[in-house]
């Protein structure tokens, strides 16, 4: 699953982003990129609980 975040702009954004999509599935493998803004997961996860979690840690995502 490929995500743009508009917002995270620095390595602590990125390290809220990985924690709000653990909370879904602790297993979740997680690559940010805040100069791209982009987030690569594999989770088990729907992406819709991705998104919402996203949305309400303050990171809404826009899905690639």
């Amino acid at each position: 699953m490929d995500l743009k975040i508009e917002n995270m702009t620095c390595g602590g954004c990125a390290k809220s982003v990985t924690k709000a999509i653990q909370s879904v599935d602790s297993a979740a493998k997680i690559e940010t990129n805040p100069a791209a803004r982009a987030v690569k997961v594999e989770t088990t996860a729907t992406p819709s609980a991705i998104l919402q979690v996203l949305e309400e840690a303050g990171y809404p995502a826009t899905s690639n």
